[in-house]
């Protein structure tokens, strides 16, 4: 780190021999970075378990409300690591709690050479939002880059606008947070501006904290 500014990593390049999007990929995984696919559900059901294995998932992060258990669940529990995150594809869902748990779970999955896949239902708003959340934090770059990055490689992709807003608050966030971990003389002013950046999220908190239940379960719990 120079003269006290945040580095980041550069963004992976599109590979060359990326296919043209057509209509029936929306129903496949795309991998959005190197280890990081983001699918809808139909990729994870107890069919896909071949193309699972083949491709080296070894993470899950399944997102499902609880009216949804029923028919978005963990198929692989003894095979895959999840984390199960329970969040309403809702413009009023505060989705901004579950990026930190969300990134530090990929963070886990990929530092140890792990694959992992992230999908709701579709596979355009909730798992995309957290996606967009992730690559904005990894690589400092701000909502509209980050979004067009993972669209040009699932096309599909489209955060409903509550997310949209929290996702561009979000950079704020997060690059207050970084800073106090990078000097802490700087408390004073970057808390100033973390409130700043979250008071209009404050209602969402406090209205959403009933949807606040997530449980992660290990290929070894029992």
């Amino acid at each position: 780190m120079e003269d006290g500014k945040l580095e980041f990593p550069s963004l992976p390049q599109c590979k060359d021999d990326q296919e043209d999007w057509s209509y029936p990929m929306r129903r496949e995984m795309q991998e959005i970075l190197p280890g990081l696919f983001l699918g809808p559900y139909s990729a994870a059901m107890k069919s896909k378990l071949p193309i699972l294995q083949k491709y080296g998932i070894t993470h899950i992060v399944c997102i499902r409300q609880s009216i949804e258990a029923n028919f978005i669940k963990p198929n692989f529990e003894n095979l895959f690591k999840y984390l199960v995150l329970d969040i309403a594809d809702n413009p009023i869902e505060n989705i901004i709690r579950i990026f930190p748990m969300s990134k530090e779970f990929i963070d886990e999955c990929l530092q140890n050479g792990g694959k992992v896949l992230i999908h709701g239902n579709a596979g355009i708003s909730r798992s995309a939002a957290l996606v967009i959340a992730y690559i904005m934090e990894t690589f400092g770059i701000k909502y509209r880059e980050a979004f067009t990055y993972v669209q040009e490689r699932r096309f599909c992709i489209n955060p409903n606008a509550g997310f949209v807003h929290q996702l561009q608050e979000y950079e704020a966030i997060y690059l207050a947070k970084l800073t106090i971990k990078m000097s802490p003389f700087q408390l004073g002013r970057n808390f100033s501006l973390q409130s700043g950046a979250t008071r209009s999220l404050k209602r969402s908190h406090e209205e959403d904290d009933e949807h606040g239940n997530m449980q992660v379960s290990s290929a070894h719990d029992s």
